[in-house]
């Protein structure tokens, strides 16, 4: 599994950034980012623009797991899940609504 790492851009190069831990980015797939924006990394590639909240939750995230991982507490990392209730994806709620249950 990969996963992806908020970076908000501190410099661009054309479609090579530098994001604000000091990693590189290929920005190939998302196109030229002004310095400032936050994307979603993986590997060394940004995959999608986010906003900072998205990024911000993320991270909140991505530290609750590091948490838990070294022993500790999971605490509110995930706090803006359980107060939701769970969606399908809008292919399968649109297959649910047309009455279909099975593949």
């Amino acid at each position: 599994m990969c996963v992806g790492i908020p970076l908000q851009i501190t410099a661009v190069d054309g479609t090579n950034a530098t994001g604000h831990d000091g990693s590189h980015i290929d920005l190939s797939l998302t196109g030229t980012q002004p310095v400032g924006t936050w994307v979603l990394g993986f590997l060394g590639a940004a995959r999608e623009v986010i906003s900072a909240e998205e990024a911000a939750l993320i991270t909140k995230a991505l530290d609750g797991m590091r948490r838990v991982m070294a022993g500790g507490e999971l605490g509110d990392a995930f706090a803006d899940l359980e107060a939701r209730t769970p969606q399908l994806p809008p292919h399968l709620q649109a297959a649910l609504d047309a009455g279909q249950t099975e593949a």
